[in-house]
């Protein structure tokens, strides 16, 4: 088991820091031959842009803008270089946002994740992430193979197959939402078969309390989390330390106060925001719509970057529920497939250690199997499933929120 996956992640902070910001004009010179970024980043001197104080004088991009940018400029808005025939792979998130992959050994930087979950060659990994449509599963795949390890692509569901898949090729390492392993344990428990070689998990995607982390290692596993968005890749990731996330090689993390561009003061929480420095495929102070907070110091295993608190909470009002994004313009096309409806709220918990949704809809004489209908529209719209409840006008607060979510920070 490597300790550490290349010298990178050990440079002293301050070289790190002046090697990533003598990167940075290029990748904004780059990014100046596209037709959006142009506009985005108009009257920018990339040769002037070289420390963080310059960095933040540059306008933020922020993820729940690409679905209005990329409409009408398809498929991705001008933001990256070349045609749709030029990637590799062609996806798409929830909002809709068209996600192009590039070509690659291991183009959304999960292998530095893998390695710090103890996955190296001779590894076999199931992964559970989704195969259809959303990056998440080849992401991880790319990552995984990068590091000489054979992936079963099992994708999410179909328990009793993946059963089979487990019992016949014995994978050692088990890629996913947190909550479906959770699923396989208690089901495999129950019906009596057998993961035993599952001893490693790197999951993402979805809430790791501390207490499912603590679960997973009393029967045997050791679980490690990574934080990571389809535009992005992995951002940070967990190593043996379990002392907060190391942030990625080969970008620029910053924390700034939501709904401006200035960073907060050191270990207060604000909104992550990323810069790429692939003049390839060039992405400039990214919003996520995430909060977390810098942690001070660098971290026992040796690894010397940044360290983050991991995700608490979003900066809008979009949620991620069992690894995909809800946003309000989703449920706002909900809403519009039912005339009975007026104001919607979804709210997002945990119940035991999975997501859970309701979705609280107001209709003054809502017809016999409404909340039927507003179910089966929540599966198509949202890709989700959830309950429904219909309450009566003026029960919902008058407060423009359309996402309430409870859950607790991890």
């Amino acid at each position: 088991m490597r300790k550490h996956h290349d010298r990178l992640e050990t440079r002293a902070p301050r070289r790190r820091e002046a090697e990533l910001f003598a990167r940075l004009p290029e990748v904004i010179r780059a990014a100046g031959k596209l037709p959006a970024w142009r506009r985005h980043l108009r009257g920018v001197e990339p040769e002037s842009v070289r420390d963080r104080e310059a960095l933040a004088r540059l306008p933020v991009l922020r993820k729940s803008d690409l679905p209005a940018l990329q409409k009408g400029r398809a498929p991705f808005g001008g933001l990256v270089p070349g045609t749709a025939a030029g990637y590799r792979r062609l996806m798409m998130s929830p909002g809709p946002i068209f996600e192009p992959e590039s070509h690659g050994s291991d183009p959304w930087r999960v292998a530095r994740a893998l390695t710090a979950a103890g996955v190296g060659r001779g590894d076999i990994v199931l992964n559970t992430f989704s195969y259809h449509l959303t990056p998440g599963a080849w992401c991880f795949d790319a990552g995984a193979g990068a590091l000489g390890c054979a992936v079963i692509p099992a994708g999410p569901g179909n328990t009793d197959a993946q059963f089979d898949l487990i019992e016949a090729y014995r994978p050692t390492i088990y890629a996913g939402v947190p909550d479906f392993l959770k699923i396989l344990l208690d089901l495999a428990r129950e019906k009596g078969r057998d993961l035993s070689s599952l001893r490693r998990a790197a999951v993402s995607g979805a809430a790791f309390p501390a207490s499912l982390q603590a679960e997973f290692r009393e029967r045997g596993i050791e679980a490690y989390q990574s934080y990571a968005t389809a535009e992005c890749g992995v951002i940070a990731y967990e190593t043996p330390a379990r002392d907060g996330l190391v942030v990625n090689e080969d970008l620029v993390l910053e924390v700034l106060r939501p709904g401006t561009g200035r960073p907060v003061a050191a270990g207060e929480i604000g909104e992550i925001v990323v810069t790429i420095l692939d003049p390839r495929k060039p992405l400039i102070r990214f919003a996520t719509g995430d909060l977390t907070a810098i942690m001070p110091g660098v971290s026992p295993c040796g690894r010397t970057n940044l360290r983050i608190r991991g995700w608490l909470g979003r900066a809008d009002q979009a949620a991620k529920v069992k690894g995909m994004f809800v946003r309000p313009e989703q449920l706002a096309a909900l809403a519009s497939r039912h005339a009975e409806l007026g104001r919607c709220r979804l709210v997002v918990t945990r119940v035991g250690e999975a997501d859970a949704m309701c979705l609280k809809a107001e209709a003054a004489s809502p017809a016999p199997g409404l909340a039927d209908a507003v179910a089966l529209s929540l599966r198509a719209v949202l890709k989700l499933s959830g309950a429904v409840e219909i309450v009566a006008p003026g029960t919902l607060p008058n407060d423009g929120k359309v996402i309430d979510d409870m859950r607790a920070p991890a």
